[in-house]
């Protein structure tokens, strides 16, 4: 990764912060520390929210065909397809996911930037409107400077859904990823640089939400902000943007369910739940962590699940035989096992136990085993987002089957 403290980068530079303050990304995996990074500071967010409007108005980005930014989005995709083995293993360290799902990430970043390139290249920017007596047009423009408040689940992934349709429609952006995992986002900037994108157009600050967070959503320069992560900052991230006016999209955290009717195939059934919750450690917000199986299947689909979910292969993610990595931090292994126990404590049936899992070698790691729980909907553990290996199993018409307790 270059240089230690990794610096953010704004107008296409290095900057340490006015700072001078860093923080620390660890190994999932092992605990051990990756790199120091560095904290940019609500001077420095204004800086570069300042920089994005200069190179919006200055730079020709905004006003170039797309078809010539198709050029530089395809450029930058192939970039980061040479460089994917690199990516990949940063994204694995650095979130803990076994590597072959960090590289699925990795190529699903180029896959949807060349996807928008390509639409806004085709896409009609100027349409007549039938207005009878009038000569009226619809003319589409790029709104400006897009903030981004990334998650640390999916980083890069994450971070190619978002900018990619902004810069594709001449926007510019200033991301802020998330301080657990930073690294792949930095690294790309690397490649920004090589793309041969105008400086200021793509802008990337590092460091903690209260502060580095909540200068860019509050930032009065921004034309639109997006954030993905829990409802509680999404609601003070909507209020910061409510005060400028500025529109923002949220995507917050739920509770999926499956619905499993009696007429389903309870082994594919099991085994595709028991693999979508143990996807990046269950820590996916589309997932279905809730499954509501009817009765005359509930005993049968339970004994399924709790057999796949007990040999699941927790390891270490450079491990090419581990299927689930650890959660991506010891604050995120706590708050999973704390939902297990008030869960039980509260009522829930632990159809299977779960715990902390130890791993040869790898002591310093945030794994946790998965873990089912069964009863009454009203459950914390059933109505709240764990965001963790932890699916909580209801019966449909009629109550609970007889099913077994499981350790």
């Amino acid at each position: 990764m270059g240089a230690s403290p990794l610096p953010f980068m704004i107008a296409g530079k290095s900057m340490t912060g006015g700072s001078a303050e860093t923080f620390a990304t660890r190994d999932p995996g092992s605990g051990e520390h990756l790199a120091d990074v560095c904290i940019a500071s609500s001077g420095d967010v204004n800086v570069a929210v300042e920089s994005a409007a200069h190179a919006f108005r200055k730079s020709a980005w905004a006003t170039m065909p797309p078809q010539e930014r198709l050029v530089y989005l395809n450029r930058l995709a192939q970039l980061v397809e040479e460089h994917a083995d690199d990516l990949a293993l940063i994204e694995s360290l650095d979130t803990g996911k076994p590597k072959p799902q960090a590289a699925w990430d990795i190529a699903n970043f180029s896959q949807t930037m060349r996807y928008y390139a390509g639409l806004a290249a085709k896409f009609q920017y100027r349409e007549p409107i039938n207005v009878a007596g009038n000569e009226a047009w619809r003319v589409r423009q790029p709104a400006g400077v897009c903030g981004f408040i990334f998650p640390w689940n999916f980083p890069f992934l994450l971070v190619g859904w978002g900018i990619s349709p902004a810069l594709a429609a001449g926007n510019t952006v200033v991301i802020k990823p998330a301080e657990d995992t930073p690294l792949s986002t930095l690294y790309l900037m690397k490649l920004v640089k090589l793309a041969g994108i105008p400086d200021g157009v793509i802008n990337v600050v590092t460091g903690f939400g209260d502060v580095t967070g909540a200068a860019l959503a509050s930032h009065p320069g921004l034309a639109r902000m997006s954030f993905t992560g829990s409802p509680e900052v999404g609601t003070l991230v909507a209020q910061a943007c409510a005060a400028n006016l500025v529109p923002v999209k949220l995507e917050l955290g739920g509770k999926g369910a499956a619905v499993i009717f009696d007429d389903a195939d309870v082994s594919a059934t099991a085994q595709a739940l028991v693999g979508a919750i143990t996807l990046n450690a269950g820590q996916v917000c589309c997932t279905a962590s809730r499954w509501l199986v009817h009765k005359n299947l509930y005993d049968r689909f339970v004994d399924e699940a709790v057999g796949l979910l007990r040999n699941v292969r927790i390891g270490y993610g450079q491990d090419d035989s581990t299927q689930m990595g650890p959660v991506v931090s010891e604050k995120q292994r706590s708050r999973v096992l704390n939902y297990v126990r008030t869960g039980a404590q509260t009522g829930a049936e632990l159809l299977l136990e779960g715990g902390p899992a130890e791993i040869p070698g790898y002591s310093g790691g945030y794994y946790v085993k998965p873990a089912l729980l069964a009863g009454n909907s009203g459950n914390v553990a059933c109505k709240e987002e764990i965001f963790g290996p932890v699916p909580y199993v209801n019966a449909l018409r009629g109550g609970r089957g007889s099913h077994r307790q499981s350790q």
